[in-house]
């Protein structure tokens, strides 16, 4: 019988040595004279065990982690390769069975089911683990039937704005027939923490496919670009091969599934530049321009890729649609809270013991996601801030960690969900340098398309160095305020529009990093 082995081939594992990893393992099973299958799979999300290797027994997968090649010797004379059952090898790198791991049994994985459980290239076991049953029901219904059961799941761009995916879906459906339609997904992830969109296009590329063909369906596109960012050539090859065989097997083509219906898919890649996560700058960048913001209106769903009505979702957006399809919008609306429906995939970074990537319903606080499921800095230190939703994320301290994850308590506080990235500081942290670093990180990004975007971020950073020197500190933090006021109500889109987030909440919370006189949230609560 043979033997199945599991090794992540997801970028994170292999930037810590999984293939070499995976190599040493197969060496040693020929040396041993034991068959063995090593499938690469997606990783879990527990990124502090990667690479996480697992071998399976009757069904049962047993976790071992994180292994360096130099750690296979030790595995192979634990007994890794013999038959006896895994829970009875005694090794120091052992977690047991990895479904009953606290991090993952804590989550509610929907979009991320299969994630690290599959082949992420063999359609076989995507379709064993229940690929394809979103497509199959919405090949059963009517176009607006299948927009509506979007609008009733509750689901919202998962992109950073929450706009109601239903809603965008039928303003693209009910544009006049005849007309080229398009289907984009939006995979340019480029914020800091976060790294989810990787993960799924990496470990489940299937999902994407069939998110994107249901959306095509719906609104009736029969074309669909992936515009993916050039630093994640591992998820391009996968992406790559499941489409080709999505095709070989029917599902994209002129008639997918045997259905009237006709949808094409194809990866493009971009070129690295940060503000072409903004829709409309994508849209440029897509068709061969430079990525320079457009005006709205008109908006993508009238006027979009060549002019044409589109749809630009997230990869989480869309890798989302299948399991509402498959089981029905109230079985997604049932999670969440408010009007924040469904699970999040929350991804934990920074000084933090437990990073990873962790999915569960909205409502859970901001205080459990940092200390319990995190496990604090892994510094040992206090956590002094925490970022949320990317580089124009605001900070929140810890007098606001009862702040439950979702939209509306978030923007209640001035914060930002975004793409639920969270980035994790400790006391060392110096949050005028953070509030500099906002302004520059937009200065360098910027389209330039905007002044209030393109000067207002290079005087920003201009006025902090002189606050962080101690020049006439009160008269240069109004003009901070007076430009953060102008970057957000003035500019063309959320990269000048957000960046006031960071630095206002620097501003606001952590006051004696900038000389001014005040006390913390924290204190001034007690």
């Amino acid at each position: 019988m043979t033997l199945r082995i599991f090794v992540p081939r997801d970028a994170a594992a292999v930037a810590c040595g999984a293939d070499e990893v995976a190599t040493a393992l197969g060496a040693a099973a020929k040396k041993a004279g034991v068959q063995v299958q090593i499938v690469r799979n997606g990783s879990r999300g527990m990124l502090w065990l990667e690479p996480l290797v697992e071998i399976e027994r009757e069904g049962v997968r047993y976790g071992f982690g994180p292994v360096a090649p130099s750690d296979v010797e030790s595995l192979v004379k634990a007994g890794i390769l013999q038959g006896k059952p895994v829970d009875q090898i005694k090794h120091p790198l052992s977690i047991g069975v990895v479904d009953d791991h606290p991090y993952l049994k804590r989550q509610t994985r929907l979009t991320f089911a299969r994630c690290g459980i599959t082949d992420p290239v063999s359609l076989e076991d995507y379709r064993a683990h229940d690929g394809y049953k979103g497509l199959e029901r919405a090949l059963a219904m009517k176009p607006i039937e299948i927009v509506d059961e979007v609008a009733k799941s509750g689901l919202r761009g998962r992109g950073g704005a929450g706009f109601p995916t239903g809603i965008k879906w039928k303003t693209v459906h009910d544009t006049p027939m005849g007309q080229q339609k398009y289907i984009v997904c939006n995979a340019d992830e480029g914020d800091s923490g976060t790294f989810a969109d990787r993960m799924i296009m990496e470990g489940d590329p299937f999902l994407l496919v069939e998110g994107m063909t249901i959306a095509g369906i719906a609104v009736g596109a029969t074309r669909g670009y992936i515009y993916l960012r050039s630093e994640y050539p591992h998820a391009a090859i996968a992406l790559n091969a499941a489409i080709d065989a999505a095709k070989a097997a029917g599902y994209l083509g002129p008639s997918v599934a045997g259905s009237q219906h006709a949808f094409e898919l194809e990866v493009r890649i971009g070129a690295g530049a940060y503000v072409c996560g903004e829709e409309t700058s994508l849209l440029e960048s897509l068709e061969g321009r430079r990525g320079l913001v457009r005006a709205k209106p008109p908006l993508p769903a009238h006027k979009g890729l060549f002019g044409q009505p589109t749809v630009i979702n997230n990869v989480l957006s869309l890798c989302a649609v299948p399991f509402v399809l498959a089981e029905g919008a109230k079985a997604y609306a049932d999670y969440g809270m408010g009007r924040s429906r469904g699970t999040m995939p929350i991804q934990l970074a920074g000084n933090l013991k437990f990073g990873g990537l962790f999915e569960t319903a909205f409502g859970i606080t901001l205080g459990e996601l940092v200390d319990d499921i995190g496990g604090g800095t892994l510094s040992g230190r206090p956590v002094k801030a925490v970022q949320v939703g990317g580089p124009l994320g605001a900070y929140f301290p810890r007098g606001l960690f009862d702040t439950p994850f979702d939209y509306e308590a978030f923007a209640a506080r001035d914060g930002l969900i975004g793409h639920a990235g969270i980035v994790v500081f400790d006391e060392t942290a110096n949050m005028a340098k953070m509030a500099r670093f906002a302004f520059e990180f937009c200065s360098v990004e910027s389209c330039g398309k905007c002044t209030p975007c393109r000067i207002g971020s290079t005087r920003g950073r201009e006025t902090m160095d002189k606050v962080m020197a101690g020049v006439d500190t009160a008269a240069n933090l109004a003009v901070i305020e007076d430009l953060c006021n102008t970057m957000k109500f003035g500019s063309l889109c959320a990269l000048g529009g957000f960046t006031p987030y960071p630095v206002m909440s620097a501003l606001t919370h952590f006051p004696e990093d900038f000389g001014r006189p005040g006390k913390k949230l924290a204190e001034a609560a007690e």
